[in-house]
């Protein structure tokens, strides 16, 4: 396979075929050797990691096919850390979105003047750029028009699309006793079809989670979600 490019914790490669595949890494973002999903640097390698990446993100985006909602995903092979995905373009330099049911992390240090950390929030959705440089910077429709990274009404799509999606992996959390308190999207469209695709993974770091009001290590979600 041709290697299309090298991220932090995937590769992407293009088979003989030419379909896109990607290759789960045991790379992590982190620092100093801890942990962290926010983080934007790898900061530490765990084996296996990759591999239950993998399989989480497989089952989700099966849920999600089946719920007729459009992804990038095609199929999987865990035991090779691999994903086929259709061929995408991203959003400007990439696009992400955020579905918040609990008011945490970033959202209580920016509003936490008008609300208690861990109040319950509507599927509240907000967008930031990826930008290393600049802090992942949030981002609002006006702009992302203005700026041509969304066309005219895709701003409502990709919000609309982001609850449907939040909504049923908030589903099938609960039924293992999990709570979804927000979770970290990413869409793009599809390269034939212009058609808005959810895209990239569904693993534990990207996500925030908790059991019996304790937060679950993003490494274990995965083992509540397919074993518990």
């Amino acid at each position: 396979m041709e290697l299309v490019y090298k991220g932090k914790t995937k590769d992407v490669y293009q088979d003989e075929k030419g379909e896109f595949v990607l290759y789960f890494k045991d790379d992590m973002t982190g620092k100093d050797g801890v942990f962290d999903p926010g983080e934007n640097q790898v900061g530490l390698t765990v084996e296996g990691s990759g591999r239950a990446g993998l399989r989480m993100s497989s089952h989700l985006f099966e849920k999600i096919n089946a719920a007729g909602i459009p992804t990038h995903y095609v199929d999987a092979d865990v035991d090779a850390r691999t994903m086929k995905v259709k061929k995408i373009t991203v959003f400007g330099e990439g696009l992400e979105v955020i579905c918040r049911f609990k008011a945490v992390g970033s959202f209580i240090r920016r509003y936490g003047n008008y609300i208690e950390e861990g109040a319950d929030l509507p599927a509240y959705v907000e967008m930031t750029l990826k930008d290393d440089e600049r802090g992942d910077p949030l981002i609002n429709e006006a702009a992302l028009e203005a700026l041509n990274i969304l066309k005219p009404d895709e701003y409502q799509e990709v919000a609309d699309l982001t609850v449907r999606v939040s909504e049923l992996i908030k589903d099938e959390l609960a039924d293992k006793g999990l709570d979804l308190y927000d979770i970290k999207l990413e869409f793009g469209r599809d390269a034939e079809t212009g058609k808005v695709l959810l895209i990239d993974e569904l693993s534990g770091g990207n996500m925030r989670v908790f059991k019996d009001g304790e937060s679950v290590d993003p490494l274990k979600i995965g083992d509540y979600l397919l074993n518990g």
